[in-house]
């Protein structure tokens, strides 16, 4: 399943302060949003963490960070607030938005299988268009590579 080119699928989804944030909101800016597994697990702390250390660079290329999982947005609040993340964290318990973005899978861990959500990252520009995603990402210099390609996009 590939997005790009396509329009993001829209949502509504409560933030980590209980507010509804839609993604048609943020139309007139590019938005990074990104699907992780779970607050406070090392893969997901570092990520989030590497957009807060890079999050002016995302704001200054006039773009918008939101993650997104399943955790609740009490969790959400304590991974914000002991990180110091300047960005939204989106609660999708029923994870009807992952599904949307075909990131609901099937996964393998220690032998066992189960639905969670796959690491992934979509860059919605200005209009509302997919126009890049990242599937299956690694942490390592994932961040960098999302940047790389928003400074590109200036250049043209």
């Amino acid at each position: 399943m590939t997005l790009e080119n396509q329009k993001a699928p829209d949502f509504t989804l409560l933030n980590e302060m209980e507010n509804q944030i839609s993604l048609s909101n943020y139309r007139g800016k590019k938005v990074v949003l990104y699907f992780y597994p779970k607050d406070m697990t090392p893969g997901c702390t570092t990520e989030a963490c590497d957009f807060r250390d890079k999050h002016e660079e995302f704001s200054g290329l006039n773009a918008v960070i939101l993650g997104i999982s399943g955790d609740t947005a009490a969790k959400h609040t304590k991974f914000i607030e002991k990180y110091g993340l300047p960005f939204s964290l989106l609660v999708d318990e029923d994870h009807s938005v992952a599904e949307k973005y075909g990131v609901w899978v099937l996964k393998k861990m220690y032998g066992k299988e189960f639905m969670g959500i796959e690491r992934s990252t979509f860059l919605i520009n200005e209009e509302g268009i997919v126009e890049k995603e990242w599937r299956k990402v690694k942490v390592k210099n994932h961040i960098e590579e999302v940047l790389s390609y928003l400074r590109e996009g200036e250049n043209e």
